[in-house]
């Protein structure tokens, strides 16, 4: 055998080969997420290189493996994208490179589902980010963006004593939105949001950042209060990702239902 063929059949078998996994998880900050994962980081070999890019509590973890023998790569690799599994068991949004909006999207067509969104301080976000989506005309129907009282309540049907009673930004009001979207556009499914994007609006008892968020599923609705802090931007994209989640999570029957809230 020539030197030649031996030097190209010993370059063959010194190849590296490269995998990469992906685990996208969902509710932790930049900093939490450091001291979750600190350990994980530290048990990694050099030949795996970790990234992590995290957006307004989205974050995707990538897993980057180069060596020369492919097969215990691969294992390798799957071995530590399950580590990761386990770490954020009830966090996991997906564990292929995809945002919420594609999972929402794939969840939909998989169940021959459709959707619909209300939305006052996302602004039509929400309905952005779907349509981001190749193919999302397949499920995706509309978005009302409700950012007035008279819209909530002449679009939607939002009962006018509700938003008298208990203001724009509640449980009540955006609740009606859901339900209001789902049935004037006749959908299976809607997503509602109504809150104070900031910088100015707040209240002692309704600080900026303050977002009401409904999804609803069939006869299925719930809802949440949450807080985000940050510009107001960050209060949009914070607000549209959790939408998506809620949903996601009350399609999959994995929804943790949040405790009362009292915002009275």
């Amino acid at each position: 055998m020539s030197k030649d063929i031996q030097d190209s059949q010993l370059n063959s078998e010194e190849r590296s080969h490269t995998e990469t996994r992906h685990v996208v998880i969902y509710g932790y900050t930049r900093q939490e997420l450091a001291k979750v994962i600190r350990h994980f980081e530290s048990q990694l070999p050099d030949f795996v290189n970790i990234t992590i890019d995290n957006s307004n509590l989205v974050t995707k973890i990538t897993l980057t493996g180069v060596n020369t023998g492919l097969e215990l790569l691969r294992f390798k690799m799957n071995k530590y994208q399950q580590h990761l599994n386990m770490i954020f068991s009830e966090e996991v949004v997906t564990t292929e490179d995809k945002t919420p909006a594609q999972v929402l999207g794939e969840l939909l067509v998989e169940r021959e589902l459709s959707v619909s969104c209300a939305e006052s301080c996302t602004g039509g976000n929400l309905a952005h980010r779907i349509v981001q989506v190749p193919g999302s005309s397949a499920y995706f129907l509309g978005s009302v963006v409700s950012y007035a009282n008279d819209v909530k309540a002449n679009v939607l049907n939002v009962p006018r004593r509700d938003i008298d009673k208990y203001g724009a930004v509640s449980r009540q009001v955006v609740e009606a939105m859901a339900r209001g979207a789902a049935a004037l556009m006749r959908t299976d499914c809607a997503i509602a949001t109504s809150g104070i994007a900031g910088p100015d609006g707040g209240t002692k008892y309704k600080p900026v950042g303050t977002v009401w968020i409904a999804v609803k599923y069939n006869d299925q609705i719930v809802s949440e209060c949450l807080h985000f802090s940050g510009d107001r931007n960050t209060v949009i994209e914070s607000a549209t990702n959790h939408g998506l989640i809620m949903l996601i999570n009350l399609l999959r029957n994995c929804y943790v239902m949040q405790e009362e809230v009292n915002d009275e």
